[in-house]
């Protein structure tokens, strides 16, 4: 069996410690959740078994209404978390999964829907199959998820902090998917029609404390198995504050922190869908449609 990267266990005890305050900090799934009831109302199709992977306390329903009147032809809402304290009150029923294991039987599900959770999982590829396995034909998953750019000015400056206070470096923030390899996850995994495209949002905050403060509060923090287990130095986070202030400041002296959302929308094959023609089937040269010279290769 593979290494694991992330220590499953340990981020649901920290997502655990944050449900108190997690309202405070759940502005970026707040955000996600209202992108992803719009892209599904542009969406000409009805979906009555829905399944919302991550609850994050009811965001969905806090931010966009009942799912059953936000959501196309919503008749069963079904909302999940690995965390019970994350489960919060909404019309559907709710249940507590495991982080990897998709708790349905084939074909059931018309909708999945998860929120900013697919980037802490040891096995992506495995979890995306198994989504597709629960779907119905023609069945539509719609993720959002963290992408390649996220946090990556204390990515560079943590590292370059650390080697100059001890000469050494340890894995300080998680790894992140990029656009092109989500793409490719999606093919493998054996869905139809994979779209996956990247919102950026640049949050400002007061200090790199601060920033570190609201990852705490979102449960974002570092649960890498290969991280130092000893506290971060005083000396590398005031070092990491003066190369994050000197490369990301602003003029106003805050700090800019990058999140990339990157929002995967893919399908269970169906018949019905449309399908690329058979290479040498074209009826027209796109040089034609193009109104250029075509060059042999």
């Amino acid at each position: 069996m593979s290494k694991q990267l992330f220590d499953l266990a340990l981020g649901r005890r920290r997502k655990a410690r944050t449900a108190k305050d997690y309202r405070q900090h759940r502005f970026l799934a707040e955000r996600c959740a209202l992108d992803i009831v719009q892209r599904l109302s542009a969406v000409n199709k009805a979906f009555p078994m829905v399944v919302n992977l991550t609850s994050h306390q009811s965001v969905l329903a806090d931010v966009a209404g009942s799912p059953k009147s936000s959501l196309p032809g919503c008749e069963h809402y079904v909302e999940c978390d690995p965390v019970s304290t994350m489960l919060g009150p909404n019309a559907g029923d709710r249940l507590l999964v495991d982080d990897e294991a998709v708790p349905f039987a084939a074909s059931r599900v018309d909708l999945f829907i998860s929120l900013l959770s697919l980037h802490h999982v040891n096995d992506l590829p495995g979890v995306l199959v198994q989504l597709r396995r629960a779907l119905r034909p023609d069945g539509l998953l719609l993720a959002a998820m963290f992408g390649g750019e996220t946090l990556v000015e204390l990515r560079e400056t943590l590292a370059q902090a650390e080697i100059d206070v001890t000469g050494g470096l340890s894995p300080r923030v998680s790894p992140f998917v990029d656009v092109r390899d989500a793409g490719g996850l999606l093919q493998r995994a054996g869905y139809a029609l994979p779209v996956v495209d990247s919102d950026t949002i640049t949050v400002t905050y007061k200090s790199v404390r601060s920033l570190m403060q609201d990852l705490r509060g979102m449960g974002q923090t570092n649960i890498l198995n290969d991280r130092s287990k000893s506290p971060l130095a005083r000396r590398v986070l005031d070092r990491c504050e003066m190369l994050y202030r000197q490369n990301h400041g602003t003029a106003e002296g805050k700090l800019n922190a990058t999140f990339e959302i990157l929002y995967l929308t893919a399908w269970c094959p169906h018949d019905s869908q449309q399908k690329p023609m058979a290479p040498g089937t074209a009826k027209a040269r796109l040089a034609d449609a193009l109104r250029t010279k075509e060059e042999k290769l």
